[in-house]
């Protein structure tokens, strides 16, 4: 059996590799030059932690993770107005948490490819009809299952499913991460999240080793379009956040080594048809609001394979996987357009101070667990569960 996967991201790459693991010749195209270095830091844990442990990643995840230690706002005169103690969020998810960079978590999964899956960087796919994909190097191919896993503006989603527009969910944000290098800075935020404590806006800090930096800005904006220039934007928009902010905002690199989108949500009726499927956010983005994209990527990736593997036919195994995920999936959805995205940037004083006061409340014994559960909200089935 032979299986082209779109997107050479999280979701495409623990794919491939679980495909392979069932005995699929697999073939990754990808219409970057080559892997991406941007990306922002990410907390991974829920159905991914559980996927990524099945597939025996975990030690290789826990050697690419960034220790934290704290997790703190700070206001526009850089005082610290809440922390926490990460070992909250840890011992209330069982230590199923780990905080790590976007890039390194698809090199964990990218390094760990059999030599024999085959990986192309600077192609994607052109054409799909009933017999044959057509590539845009001008391969023609009859692969059995085509995977969708190009992410949010997905290239086979447009193909096989409809336009993008009718699929997008913008939830009235913009975001945009990089990395900097300021010896000085780095001291200052190592091993924490630093946040803003702002109205409408936020940047964040993480100290991740040999004096780098990685910073990562969400605002609000109705704009459904993106900039020509998202240094310029970032710069107009962030400033007067504070110091930390303005030195991060002098250190913005040029535009295209800056990672920049819409935060939205991918609604699309179907995530299959034929031998196609749709994966990670080209199926279902939750946004960085939610907090789990990577998580539900490797996850839904871990359990197509798995339930491909049991289905007597591909049609079968698609069809499983997308009546299994899509509640899954559903669910985090809903719960960042109804209470996660107040949470992460909020728009009034009020919502603000509510914030602060849940993070020191979590202080108290006994209050850490109740309170992390709309942070890190839990499934009510395992990955486990889903694919037995």
């Amino acid at each position: 059996m032979k299986a082209i996967v779109c997107g050479a991201g999280i979701a495409g790459l623990a794919a491939a590799g679980r495909l392979h693991h069932h005995g699929w010749e697999v073939l990754v195209v990808d219409s970057a030059p080559g892997p991406r270095e941007q990306g922002y830091m990410i907390d991974f844990f829920g159905p991914g932690f559980q996927a990524l442990t099945a597939m025996g990643l975990l030690p290789q995840l826990r050697e690419a993770a960034s220790p934290v230690d704290e997790f703190r706002y700070i206001d526009a005169r850089g005082r610290t107005t809440v922390a926490v103690g990460y070992d909250r969020f840890t011992k209330a998810l069982d230590g199923e948490i780990t905080s790590v960079m976007r890039p390194a978590l698809e090199r964990v999964l990218r390094e760990a490819l059999p030599g024999d899956v085959g990986l192309r960087y600077g192609t994607t796919i052109e054409r799909i009809d009933d017999d044959a994909v057509e590539l845009s190097d001008g391969t023609v191919l009859t692969p059995d299952l085509v995977v969708g896993a190009d992410g949010i503006h997905s290239r086979v989603r447009s193909l096989v499913f409809g336009g993008e527009r009718d699929d997008v969910r913008p939830l009235g944000m913009h975001t945009g991460a990089y990395v900097l290098t300021d010896p000085e800075m780095h001291r200052e935020v190592r091993r924490q999240f630093v946040l803003t404590e702002s109205l409408d806006r936020q940047m964040g800090f993480y100290g991740i080793g040999e004096d780098r930096v990685a910073v990562f800005a969400v605002h609000r904006t109705s704009d459904l379009d993106l900039p020509d220039d998202p240094r310029r934007v970032l710069r107009q928009e962030y400033a007067g956040l504070g110091d930390l902010a303005d030195r991060a905002l002098a250190h913005c690199p040029p535009s295209g080594e800056v990672y920049y989108d819409l935060v939205a949500q991918i609604d699309t009726a179907r995530w299959h048809a034929g031998r196609v499927a749709l994966i990670g956010d080209a199926a279902h983005a939750v946004s960085l609001v939610a907090g789990q994209g990577a998580s539900l990527g490797v996850a839904g990736a871990y359990v197509l394979a798995e339930r491909l593997n049991r289905a007597g036919t591909v049609a079968e195994g698609l069809a499983d996987y997308e009546r299994l995920w899509r509640p899954m999936a559903g669910g985090v959805q809903a719960n960042a357009r109804d209470r996660a995205a107040d949470w992460f940037v909020p728009a009034t004083t009020t919502k603000l101070l509510l914030r602060r006061w849940g993070f020191r409340a979590m202080r108290l014994p006994g209050l850490d667990r109740i309170l992390v559960g709309p942070l890190f909200p839990k499934e009510h089935r395992t990955v486990a569960e889903l694919v037995a």
